[in-house]
């Protein structure tokens, strides 16, 4: 068995893919650095990233595959699932190998899976759209807190930065340890420090003291809202659940409080 060590970064990744051809040695499987290594295995090669490497294997995809297709590719890196890294990897190399588009060849396998895996990816989109619920800071900065399976949070910057155009906001993803802050004129990437984790990111919300003055009153009446629109006689918690996953419960203004 060959292994390729890559960094756990798509570049890194790309690099793989490099490295295998120049090598004319394609691995059986990828692993990260910092990952158990399997019991049995043959050979390892330490893939050191290297952009140009990386630049070189996406401009070659360029001429095979569409922009939809380049993006979706991209945007399944962010699955993070444990099969992300060597179904990407053999996507490529069948995309660079095959003369025609694989793209919508969905009888294969590969085309198959990894196309599953970019809807899993999008759906996490959608619904972090549907689900962030911002809460307004004493110095104006509206605060967000997400929990979400996959690392979508960079696919949604774009639609709050459009639609938010005149407030300052911050998105954080509590799990991954990083978020983004729009400042009115540009969206950066901010961590926080450990002391903000043990403190209003524990819960994701807000501790009253940082809290705008009249935020704790909008929430009130988000929540009486939320249960005033509410039909008792046409409850179905199997419904509710299935459109608003309980993951999401944690960070919901309405859910705060039970509304029903």
């Amino acid at each position: 068995m060959i292994l390729y060590r890559f960094d756990n970064t798509f570049e890194g990744l790309l690099t793989c893919v490099f490295d295998a051809y120049a090598r004319r040695q394609f691995p059986d499987q990828l692993v990260m650095e910092g990952e158990p290594l399997p019991l049995f295995y043959d050979e390892i090669h330490q893939v050191v990233t290297d952009e140009e490497k990386a630049l070189r294997v996406w401009r070659g995809l360029k001429k095979k595959l569409s922009s939809s297709a380049m993006t979706s590719l991209a945007e399944c890196w962010l699955a993070e699932e444990a099969e992300t890294p060597m179904l990407l990897f053999y996507y490529i190399c069948k995309a660079v190998d095959t003369p025609c588009s694989i793209e919508t060849n969905f009888a294969d396998p590969i085309v198959l899976e990894l196309s599953r895996m970019w809807k899993r990816v999008d759906w996490e989109r959608i619904r972090l759209m549907q689900f962030i619920r911002f809460q307004k800071a004493a110095d104006g900065t509206y605060f967000a807190a997400v929990k979400p399976e996959k690392n979508a949070l960079p696919l949604i910057t774009g639609h709050f930065r459009d639609r938010f155009r005149t407030q300052r906001w911050i998105i954080y993803d509590i799990g991954r340890g990083y978020g983004f802050y729009y400042d009115m004129q540009e969206v950066k990437l901010v961590t926080f420090s450990e002391e903000s984790h043990e403190s209003h990111l524990v819960s994701g919300m807000l501790n009253e003291s940082l809290m705008d003055k009249d935020e704790q009153l909008f929430q009130q009446l988000w929540r009486t809202y939320f249960k005033a629109i509410c039909i008792k006689e046409r409850l179905n918690p199997r419904k509710h659940r299935q459109d608003m996953p309980v993951r999401y419960w944690k960070y919901l203004t309405e859910k705060q409080k039970e509304a029903f």
